[in-house]
């Protein structure tokens, strides 16, 4: 039987701020680390940022499972700690540190042979697929590491402890940071040192959560039993971040068919993106932790309480964010390639993505609202009509009628719109807070 439920404190701004500012980093320090790798590799040419761009975009694929496994993990050990049970909460992350365990080396190991026919299918130049298969070679080996730290991160969060991921992730990202330069440029590995910092600063931060897993129980055999239940309860936020993975992939791959600068442009663009998505998702993770231990304690005025206040949050977050970008966007571009065809394509990109902003803030904000109730199914449900109704035509419709940039954008912001519009209605219905430790 589990302890009694510990009585809640009520929702305040600050409360959301003292979770959101420490996971702002967290999540801002990946991608940060990502553009500053983009400024680096783009100042050796256009055919190596391209490579990056296909490379990345494949290695994407490793930091979705590790999002799907920290996101899935906060909600159950949130639930648990609500209800009081600690040791509860930390044992969903033992089990999910062996699925990462597992899921990263068999990453790692398929990436050897199959990094040179990806790289061709999403490339239309043999010396970008060529360039980019090499990178990826390397930068699987960093897969086990990266999973283990999306792992740490989702138990860290269920017992709302974001102090210590902050240190573990941003340490491993600035000593990267500062590698990546130096084995690029005076050790001579060009591309090859991009690849070894990304591994560098995966591995140093997986080993950091590992640490703090043995430190923080002796309970650390696997259980099958478990690790299926961990498997089958993320069942759709692996159909939903499979669905984002196909958008984004299928993104590349047509923007790749309209040449080097256009995939140039849309890998710095995509970049910012994500960089901003998860700069906005800040809330989100608060929402995941706080609405997860307020229904696992029996409380759906709390977990209402957190919803609506990340939801204005979000919104205000989003509009910051457009406002930061349409004041620098004649000069972004020129801080990753000097090279003007990419500049050119790049500005196609930028009233899309300004517009875009305010609305994905607030979607971004719900998304962890609904994750933190376990109403995943339904996030399922409307990613696949986003992506099957919306992105995947546009962006496909956009290759055959030689439409570019602006028309593969148009498809991310029918994704976007669809989703906005969806989640909203699902958050005034109230229909996603039901209480207990499971869902």
């Amino acid at each position: 039987m589990n302890p009694p439920a510990q009585p809640q404190p009520a929702v305040s701004a600050k409360r959301i701020a003292q979770l959101a500012l420490p996971a702002l980093v967290v999540l801002a320090a990946e991608p940060l680390y990502v553009l500053v790798d983009t400024a680096v590799v783009g100042h050796l040419g256009s055919i190596p940022l391209a490579a990056v761009a296909v490379g990345g975009t494949t290695m994407s694929v490793a930091a979705w499972l590790g999002t799907l496994m920290a996101y899935g993990t906060t909600g159950r050990a949130a639930r648990r700690f609500g209800a009081g049970d600690r040791a509860a909460a930390v044992a969903e992350g033992v089990q999910a540190s062996w699925l990462a365990l597992a899921g990263g080396v068999l990453l790692a190991l398929l990436a050897q042979p199959f990094a040179g026919p990806l790289a061709q299918a999403l490339s239309g130049d043999p010396a970008t697929a060529e360039a980019a298969a090499g990178w990826l070679r390397i930068a699987a080996l960093g897969a086990p590491g990266l999973l283990l730290a999306a792992a740490g991160n989702g138990w860290m969060r269920g017992v709302q402890d974001t102090r210590r991921p902050l240190i573990f992730v941003l340490g491993a990202n600035v000593l990267s940071a500062i590698l990546c330069p130096v084995l690029v440029y005076p050790a001579g590995w060009g591309l090859a040192g991009s690849a070894v910092a990304n591994v560098v600063a995966q591995s140093v931060s997986g080993g950091f959560f590992l640490y703090a897993l043995i430190r923080e129980t002796r309970h650390l055999r696997p259980s099958l039993q478990v690790i299926g239940q961990q498997v089958r309860l993320g069942r759709d936020l692996l159909i939903r971040g499979a669905a984002f993975q196909a958008c984004f992939l299928s993104a590349t791959a047509v923007a790749s068919r309209f040449g080097v600068e256009s995939v140039g442009a849309h890998q710095i663009a995509l970049q910012l993106w994500f960089f901003s998505a998860l700069a906005l998702d800040a809330v989100a993770i608060a929402a995941q932790s706080l609405v997860g231990a307020a229904l696992g304690a029996g409380s759906t005025a709390e977990a209402r309480a957190v919803a609506r206040k990340v939801t204005v949050a979000g919104g205000v977050a989003g509009i910051a964010f457009a406002v930061l970008v349409a004041a620098g966007s004649g000069h972004i571009a020129g801080w990753f390639t000097p090279d003007a065809g990419v500049h050119d394509q790049a500005a196609l990109i930028w009233p899309w993505f300004i517009g875009l902003l305010p609305f994905a803030g607030v979607v971004y904000a719900l998304d962890g609202v609904l994750i933190g109730a376990g109403d995943v199914r339904f996030l399922r449900d409307i990613t696949l009509a986003a992506a099957v109704l919306g992105f995947l035509p546009a962006i496909w419709i956009a290759y055959f009628f030689d439409l570019g940039l602006g028309g593969i954008w148009a498809g991310l912001a029918l994704l976007i719109l669809i989703r906005f519009a969806t989640t909203v209605w699902r958050w005034r219905s109230g229909r996603w807070a039901v209480v207990g430790v499971t869902r």
